[in-house]
């Protein structure tokens, strides 16, 4: 009721229902269902406006947009009409990012993985598509046994993007490659 009340203070958010979905088995997301005001809705406004109001934990992963939200014969929410977000649905508005090379998609696919997704870009914020600590602890194992690099949540909280989190383990494996950690990369002059 909260996240809902929060929803429906956007000037382009007529009405909005939250509820807990567990399409893919053991993974439960919030998703919020939209209808619009008399304008379109930016569902990244509306996160990034929820991010300022409401706890991490309360932000929905999904946004989705209906004409109507569906009504019992009563009348009431129809919450089993609800449809299931779609991977758009998870993402933040704007232009979406492929991964551009190798190592890149080695990461990419273990995000997708680990938040039950076709696909993220790989510029978006693992905790905005639906991450939390158990899906963390999952993406974490799975980029320790593809890259072979000891990763701890701070890795990921401090580089919660595909491209971020290659970045550092391409360089991480670079200097662990090279002797350690402290080791510096020789110039080629």
């Amino acid at each position: 009721g909260e996240i809902e009340d929060a929803l429906t203070t956007h000037p382009a958010v007529a009405q909005a229902a939250v509820v807990v979905r567990e399409d893919t088995p053991g993974v439960k997301r919030l998703a919020a269902y939209l209808v619009p005001a008399d304008r379109e809705v930016e569902t990244g406004a509306v996160r990034r406006m929820l991010s300022e109001r409401l706890p991490e934990y309360m932000v929905p992963s999904a946004f989705v947009v209906l004409d109507a939200l569906p009504l019992t014969v009563n009348g009431k929410l129809d919450r089993k009409a609800l449809p299931a977000p779609t991977a758009a649905d998870f993402t933040a508005t704007g232009p979406v990012r492929g991964p551009r090379f190798a190592s890149e998609e080695r990461v990419h696919a273990v995000f997708a993985e680990a938040l039950g997704l076709p696909s993220v870009g790989i510029d978006e914020n693992f905790f905005d598509l639906g991450g939390h600590s158990l899906l963390a602890m999952a993406l974490l194992q799975g980029l320790r046994a593809e890259f072979g690099h000891p990763l701890g949540l701070a890795d990921l909280l401090a580089r919660p993007s595909v491209a971020a989190l290659t970045e550092f383990l391409v360089d991480a494996t670079v200097l662990t490659a090279l002797g350690g950690s402290d080791a510096a990369v020789p110039c080629s002059d």
